[in-house]
Parts: C-alpha cells; sequence; structure tokens
C-alpha cells in the first residue's frame, strides 16, 4: 500500500506512526512500538513502529513522504530568568511551555551565586533571558545574560527582554562567542503578553537538539520539514481547531503527565476583571499526575483507605499496573486515577475570582486563566482516547455558572479524538493544514 503521509510521533518511551491519505482525506491506521534509545538507536523503534502498521493492515506500506513529533531526547529543557515574577517571568514561562519544552527553573530579579548553582544542576539545553517592558528597565536583564553567559558559554540564549537592551546583548553575545537568538519581548507593555514570536525560536532550537537523540540524525534525513516538539504539535492543532470550532480546551493524559491546552481570550465580563494578562493559547505540565509513571502520586492525593472502598485489591492494582490496562476492573482503576488527574489539572491550569477589601468596600477580581467561554472540552492521549468512560470524565469537569473558579461550564461539549492523533494533526497542519483540520474533524466526530 502506498500512502501520501506518514507522520511518527517519536516519545521517549513509545513510537507512534499514523498514515494518512489526501483526495480525499483519509486516516489509514496507527502502528506502535517501543522507542528504542537505549538500544542507541531510535530509527529501530521507528521501523518496528512500521512494521506493526503494517501487520495491522496486511500489507507492506510505502510512502511519498515522512513528517515527525519527537521528545525521545527528553524535551528540551529550559531555565527562564526575568525581572518581576507575575510578569515577564511568567510571560516566558508560557513562551517555553506553549512552545513544548520542559521547564526546569525560573528566577526573578537579580540572579545570585547560588542561582546560577542551580542553573548548573538542571543541565538546561537552552537559557531565556527576559525582563523590563520595552523602554523600561535594563539593569537586570543585562546583568542576568552576563552571568549566565559567564557560567554557561556553551548553551545556547534567547534574549526577549527590553527592546533597548538588543544592541547590548548582540554585543556581550559576539565578545563572548555566545550563541544567542535575539527576538521580541515576551512583555513589551504592562498588561500585553506577546509570547508567540519566542515560541517559534524554542521549536527552532528544539529541532537542532533533538537530532542528539541516538539514531535521530538518520531519521532526520528521512523526513521532511521540521521535527515538532509533541506538545508543540498538540498546541498547533488546539489552536488550528479553535479556528474552525470555537474556544476550547484539550486535556493530553498520558502515563508520565497531563498537559492542558487551552485556545481562549476568555468571556469579556471576567477580561475586564483580570488583575494580569494570559495569554490565548496557554500550555500547562502536571508533571505528578502521569496515570502510569505518576500512580503512586495520585494514590497519594485520593488515599488509599479511599480507594479500598472501591477496590479491595488496590495494592495489586497499583503494584501490576500496565501502560495499557486490560481488564474491568483495571479499567476502572485507571479511570478513578484519570478523574483525578484531570480535576487537579484543570484547577491548576484555570483561574478564579478573587474578593478584595478597601476603603470603599469589597470588590472582585479574577486572576488566572479564564475558561468560562470555552465551548469545547477535547480528550486525547492514550487515557481519554481508550477508557470506556472517557466522556463521563470530562462531563464531571463542568461547572456552573456560579462557580467562582474559571473553568468550562456547564453548556461545553465533550469531545474525543477517537483516532488518537492530535499530535500528528499538529505536525501535518505545518504543510497541509486543510487537509489537517478536515482529519481533525472526522477524528472528533463533527
Amino acid at each position: 500500500m502506498n500512502v501520501d503521509v506518514l507522520v511518527a510521533e517519536i516519545g521517549s518511551t513509545t513510537t507512534v506512526v499514523n498514515a494518512f491519505n489526501f483526495n480525499p482525506e483519509i486516516f489509514i491506521g496507527q502502528g506502535q512500538a517501543a522507542t528504542s534509545v537505549l538500544d542507541g538507536d531510535v530509527t529501530i523503534g521507528l521501523k518496528n513502529a512500521v512494521k506493526d502498521l503494517e501487520v495491522k493492515l496486511g500489507e507492506a506500506v510505502e510512502w511519498n513522504e515522512m513528517l515527525a513529533a519527537s521528545s525521545a531526547a527528553g524535551g528540551l529543557k529550559m531555565c527562564v530568568h526575568g525581572l518581576v515574577y507575575d510578569m515577564t517571568v511568567r510571560a516566558a514561562k508560557e513562551a517555553a511551555l506553549g512552545a513544548g519544552a520542559v521547564l526546569k527553573f525560573a528566577t526573578a530579579g537579580k540572579l545570585m551565586r547560588t542561582d546560577i548553582a542551580k542553573v548548573k544542576e538542571q543541565n538546561p539545553n537552552i537559557i531565556l533571558v527576559a525582563g523590563g517592558v520595552d523602554y523600561g528597565e535594563r539593569e537586570t536583564a543585562i546583568h542576568n545574560f552576563e552571568k549566565l553567559t559567564d557560567a554557561y558559554p556553551n548553551i545556547p540564549f534567547i534574549y526577549a527582554g527590553n527592546v533597548q537592551n538588543h544592541e547590548e546583548i548582540k554585543l556581550i553575545s559576539e565578545e563572548k562567542d555566545i550563541r544567542v537568538y535575539i527576538t521580541e519581548n515576551v512583555y513589551p507593555n504592562v498588561d500585553e503578553l506577546n509570547v508567540e514570536p519566542t515560541r517559534k525560536i524554542i521549536q527552532d532550537v528544539f529541532e537542532e537538539h533533538i537530532i542528539h537523540a541516538p539514531g535521530m540524525s538518520e531519521i532526520r534525513t528521512m523526513i521532511k520539514g521540521k521535527i515538532m516538539p509533541t506538545p508543540g504539535a498538540v498546541m498547533a492543532a488546539a489552536k488550528m481547531l479553535a479556528e474552525e470550532i470555537g474556544d476550547l480546551i484539550v486535556f493530553d493524559v498520558g502515563g508520565a503527565t497531563t498537559d492542558l491546552h487551552s485556545v481562549t481570550e476568555g468571556s469579556p465580563d471576567i477580561t475586564e476583571m483580570m488583575i494580569s494578562p494570559e495569554p490565548t493559547a496557554k500550555r500547562t505540565v502536571e508533571g505528578d499526575l502521569g496515570v502510569f509513571v505518576n500512580i503512586p502520586h495520585i494514590v497519594e492525593k485520593i488515599g488509599l483507605e479511599e480507594l479500598k472502598k472501591e477496590f479491595l485489591n488496590v495494592e495489586e492494582l497499583i503494584e501490576n499496573a500496565k501502560p495499557i490496562p486490560e481488564t474491568d476492573i483495571e479499567k476502572a482503576f485507571i479511570e478513578k486515577l484519570t478523574q483525578t488527574a484531570v480535576s487537579n489539572a484543570l484547577k491548576r491550569h484555570a483561574g478564579k475570582l478573587v474578593d478584595f477589601y478597601g476603603p470603599s468596600g469589597k470588590k472582585t477580581m479574577a486572576s488566572g486563566k479564564d475558561l468560562t467561554a470555552v465551548k469545547y472540552l477535547v480528550g486525547t492521549g492514550g487515557a481519554l482516547t481508550r477508557l470506556p468512560n472517557r466522556i463521563d470524565i470530562m462531563k464531571n469537569l463542568l461547572e456552573p455558572r456560579t462557580s467562582p473558579r474559571l473553568g468550562p461550564r456547564t453548556d461545553a461539549e465533550i469531545l474525543v479524538d477517537n483516532h488518537y492523533i492530535m499530535a500528528s494533526l499538529g505536525v501535518l497542519s505545518a504543510a497541509y493544514k486543510g487537509e489537517a483540520l478536515n482529519l481533525m474533524k472526522q477524528s472528533i466526530g463533527i
């Protein structure tokens, strides 16, 4: 069989390949295999995933082109450093997470020696320096850039702070022979975020980094276009879908993390009450809420004794947990964990109404991301595309209009990425946006 495009998702533990045809757009099938980083060559896992696809289709597969997303090198580890934590640091964090980076450490203000030591402990692949609105404070960003480049001359940097510092940053980098990407300020004015230019640079740096994974350089010769970070690919798909159907939030529940991607400007009434701005497209990563690797963390949140009321053999279920549950009781147990994972992830992602008291009395303000205008909840990832009660799990997240939490309301609709292809379609959208959108609509059933 000849297919138009094969999209590979090369993860840290599993490699998935999805086959698509165009004219008309059709999802052909999916193959998967263990990622072979530990074998010294990720191409082994990719070839095994293709073999799995061929077994499922019952025939050999050839393709016109291959595209790819990956996190096989452990993701792009980043540290970010800004001026005020709730302003430039938060904006820099939004840029890093939205691009699919793994945020390891963040600081506000001038760096101390202990901060520099902590950066070294994280062993980042790239460092982002921001600070100061345009034509505002300049000294902190320059100080931090000089300290960091002295300590880490071989790490690439992104400068996304006060525009007045561009020439000085360029001069410092030339004198020290430092690689630096200078871009627009992530926080150019008070109450204004500008994270997209920095996100694009992070994704470019990611591709340079990812080819250092064992065997990835060979894969780079096999594919067309850029290798996207997998979380960035999910965000790209979420933004593409939101343009078509309206405000949404994507829940991506995995074995190690639960990632949320929201695309919404919020409701006008809440916007007027906001303490500080939020990006239209926001991603949060909850590294303690995976439903395989991080089962102990979720069990602790629920309470072992509480779980025993529903699952008498809970210790056995924990000890013998599988990446993909098989029996009805195993599925029910993972559903319980998934409900806790998405509920906690949503609480951390969404904002809330806060009451302040002053001379004129009580005043209600809004803090954090406003999801009250979200029209759709979209489930992807293994848990929310395969578990029997995935719809009910997401319905349980909806809140009444009277809730002080700024989560999605009860009139939002539930959609599921039934083919589990959202990340692949984010990759596909870079070159084939129309085709990717049609395939996405097929997968969610609209």
